[in-house]
């Protein structure tokens, strides 16, 4: 569990300590060549084609994206020799089909290997579905909230923040800085353990629903006068992701500036991590969290400033590993 990987009997994680920051960047670069290019493009798929990839859309293939069953679920399935995930939205999720059909197209053109890539869509009658790479263990709230085994290590969850704010920077890159209700539901783990951000909340939002949950005590506070996701609503929502992070639990933001302003760490801090960081590891990663969390928007960073504040992180605690997994 430790490595974000579930149902194994066993998992090793084996620090590589002589790579630089910057070697770890362009080592990135090469993989997402090399990953992205064994993509399929993105297409469009009838409904009769998810249907049977997806076994007549069986309930045993159903995976919950927000731990529960929802209007709108995903289901998973194998379509072209190729494991997927299938979003289906209730009928009046998109009545507008050029719209639907337009943002998944948008979506569909990101090709990262932070991402949980869009692979297609299904706009036929009143169906409106999403095809996605599938990821098979599972979600970052059930290994950081529902662990079974063992808790999360520190250096897995600093590489789960870096790895998500290297998603949102290439997002934003490519002009699509907008995400929904970032959460720990929507960072899945890939076969090798490695976490990626769900493509689904790249999607503008429509009748699905709203943009963030209905907890507001994790809403960010101009989302909840205007209504609207911004670029700096996201840096918001990471930093609640921080503190999930750094306490093991989902904090409300406010009480966690509380007690950052009265320094007190420790009751941030999972007791479970106890002696896996250095106190100033932890203070850099509480005062990141306390800059997003900004009640102004201008003055939360933006996502190519927490990968540079991420990085430094990573190298001082031997966060390059591999995660070598026997399965049951």
């Amino acid at each position: 569990m430790g490595c974000g990987c579930s149902k194994l009997t066993s998992c090793c994680c084996v620090a590589e300590q002589n790579g630089l920051a910057h070697d770890e960047i362009h080592r990135a670069e090469n993989e997402e060549k090399s990953e992205v290019s064994g993509l399929p493009p993105f297409r469009e798929y009838t409904v009769e084609q998810l249907r049977i990839a997806t076994s007549g859309f069986a309930v045993e293939n159903m995976v919950s994206e927000h731990g529960e069953k929802a209007p709108n679920v995903v289901y998973k399935g194998k379509l072209d020799q190729r494991r997927i995930a299938v979003k289906r939205f209730n009928r009046s999720a998109w009545p507008d089909a050029r719209q639907f059909l337009e943002e998944a197209r948008a979506v569909g053109q990101l090709r990262n290997h932070r991402l949980a890539n869009l692979l297609g869509c299904c706009c036929e009658g009143d169906e409106r579905l999403l095809i996605a790479e599938f990821m098979p263990h599972e979600t970052l709230a059930k290994h950081l909230f529902h662990w079974e085994t063992q808790p999360m290590k520190w250096p897995v969850r600093l590489r789960v923040a870096l790895y998500l704010a290297q998603a949102l920077e290439y997002c934003t890159s490519k002009g699509r800085a907008l995400y929904h209700d970032l959460n720990a539901y929507r960072i899945v783990f890939d076969d090798n353990g490695d976490p990626r951000l769900s493509c689904f909340g790249l999607m503008k939002n429509s009748r699905d629903g709203k943009s963030y949950s209905t907890n507001l005590a994790f809403t960010p506070p101009e989302y909840l006068r205007t209504g609207r996701v911004t670029p700096e609503s996201v840096m918001y929502s990471f930093g609640t992701l921080l503190l999930d992070l750094l306490s093991g639990k989902h904090i409300p933001p406010s009480r966690a500036l509380d007690l950052i302003s009265g320094r007190n760490l420790q009751m941030l801090t999972d007791s479970c991590l106890e002696g896996q960081f250095s106190n100033d590891d932890g203070i850099e990663l509480v005062q990141l969290a306390s800059r997003c969390l900004q009640y102004e928007p201008r003055e939360r960073p933006n996502p190519k400033t927490l990968v540079a504040a991420l990085i430094p992180l990573q190298k001082e605690t031997e966060t390059m590993f591999r995660c070598v997994q026997v399965f049951y």
